[in-house]
């Protein structure tokens, strides 16, 4: 469920028409959604070897990484964590809940509705999980059921749709000639893997409890959970996009922007009560998105030392929640939903919070054939779960060439936004390079002005699970060492 939830959210909904706006054709975009997957999947299996090294160890990436990269001291779980917490906005699934809404009641999408409905809906599900723990759970685990549910519907009624059961004539009538339109601009293609992997992100989310997992092997439960929730949304998504094409025309899927699953409904059930009430459904699974989020892992990173005040966004008080890293993130969320322009938002969004982290997935790639050289030459044995080297080559493939193509100009009317294309790269450099600075400020230059040393203290947690959190050393005084503080209890004769 932990995979499930967090990869159900607007992704099928929203980016298909993009998708195919940017490739061109009905082929490609069925071959980006078979793509994106088989990352995902050699992600999987990178993850599960580095997991069956450090199996007590909850955080995934943060973890592998700085293994992997154990110098420049703690540069790793920082730079992780400043990310995290500037990336740890729930805009893209407030817009497209708000959008859908304004739909379901036929009022006309204007920039000041989609923000003020968008930074609505992000405070009612900010005040679930900041009121009660055990209520936004209950919460979420209904809304992933009913997103699974909705998919299933999705796919059922396309599977009526091309055996002729519904109005729709020519069902088949975008199947002909798939790849007429294709384009091979890098621009064009790497924009539509993004949106694909938008849509598959959080298939690796147990990894990061796998230290609370009490089986009798942790990492074989977590990987079969993996394979299995892939497996199955890589079939859902697939045969959700098969009755996208059957049921709409090329052209409008292709101008729909985050509507495609409206226009779904509105072909195939016409104005009836149907076509209003099913998209509730997708906007509910928006909503379940805006409710998890990132406040746990916000809160970890807090636990650990990593952010200033750390006790207070640790703290669980008043009402046993996360309140301060709920606060914060939904700060983060209505300073983006304002600050963009309407229409740009979503697509921005996606892109940008895609960058940096391509950075961490291709050190990580890197990363586990430094490690495997390093236990190696220790004389350790290899991992049981060791991936293939084709997965860890497939998994860092693509994430180079996604930091790379977005920066090729894209076909004239193919770009996702009305500004430069380029844009959300320099933005997510610029958010790397604040993490070295924050760095650089809080371990090097603070602690040399405060006389302190920034160390690390590894804690056992009830059940055997390990963690880590970064704590101050002051330096001994003059004083103290001048009155024999620093001598040993009984000298030696």
């Amino acid at each position: 469920m932990l995979n499930l939830g967090q990869m159900l959210g607007a992704g099928i909904y929203s980016v298909p028409g993009v998708i195919l706006n940017s490739v061109g054709s009905i082929g490609l975009l069925f071959v980006f959604w078979l793509l994106a997957p088989l990352f995902a999947l050699g992600g999987l299996m990178v993850y599960s070897e580095y997991a069956s090294m450090f199996p007590k160890r909850s955080g995934a990436e943060v973890v592998y990484l700085e293994q992997a990269y154990p110098r420049p001291q703690f540069l790793v779980p920082v730079m992780f964590a400043v990310t995290s917490v500037l990336l740890s906005f729930s805009a893209t699934n407030s817009i497209v809940f708000a959008q859908y809404v304004l739909t379901i009641f036929d009022i006309p999408i204007t920039p000041a509705r989609q923000t003020i409905i968008a930074v609505a809906v992000c405070a009612v599900g900010m005040a679930f999980v900041a009121l009660s723990t055990k209520w936004s759970l209950r919460a979420v685990n209904f809304l992933t059921g009913l997103k699974v549910l909705s998919l299933v519907f999705l796919v059922f009624t396309g599977a009526l749709v091309l055996g002729g059961f519904t109005h729709i004539r020519d069902p088949f009538a975008n199947f002909r000639s798939p790849f007429s339109g294709s384009t091979a601009n890098p621009n064009s293609l790497a924009t539509a893997l993004v949106k694909t992997n938008f849509a598959f992100s959080g298939w690796h989310n147990a990894f990061n409890v796998i230290g609370e997992v009490h089986t009798r092997d942790p990492v074989r439960t977590v990987r079969k959970a993996g394979l299995l929730s892939l497996f199955l949304l890589a079939c859902l998504f697939f045969f959700v996009n098969v009755a996208y094409v059957a049921a709409v025309p090329k052209d409008e899927i292709s101008n729909s922007g985050q509507f495609i699953a409206a226009l779904f409904f509105q072909r195939v059930f016409g104005g009836g009560f149907a076509a209003k009430t099913l998209p509730i459904m997708v906007a509910l699974s928006c909503f379940g998105n805006i409710t998890v989020g990132q406040t746990r892992v916000l809160r970890e990173i807090a636990r650990q030392g990593l952010l200033p005040y750390p006790r207070f966004f640790a703290s669980t008080k008043p009402f046993g929640t996360p309140l301060a890293p709920v606060c914060l993130k939904y700060f983060l969320t209505v300073l983006v939903i304002v600050a963009l322009p309407a229409r740009d938002a979503f697509n921005f969004l996606i892109d940008l919070s895609s960058y940096p982290n391509l950075v961490f997935n291709a050190a990580t790639a890197i990363g586990l054939w430094l490690l495997r050289r390093r236990r190696i030459l220790a004389g350790l044995a290899p991992s049981k779960y060791r991936a293939r080297n084709i997965y860890v080559s497939l998994y860092l493939l693509s994430a180079v060439f996604l930091l790379i193509m977005p920066w090729v100009p894209p076909e004239n009317g193919h770009g996702d936004v009305s500004f430069w294309h380029a844009t959300y790269c320099v933005v997510g450099l610029g958010i790397l390079a604040l993490c070295g600075f924050y760095y650089w400020l809080w371990i090097v230059v603070l602690p040399w002005l405060g006389g302190y040393t920034i160390v690390e203290e590894v804690e056992q947690l009830e059940g055997g699970a390990l963690t880590a959190r970064l704590t101050r050393k002051y330096h001994p005084s003059a004083a103290d060492i001048d009155n024999g503080e620093q001598q040993p209890l009984i000298t030696s004769t």
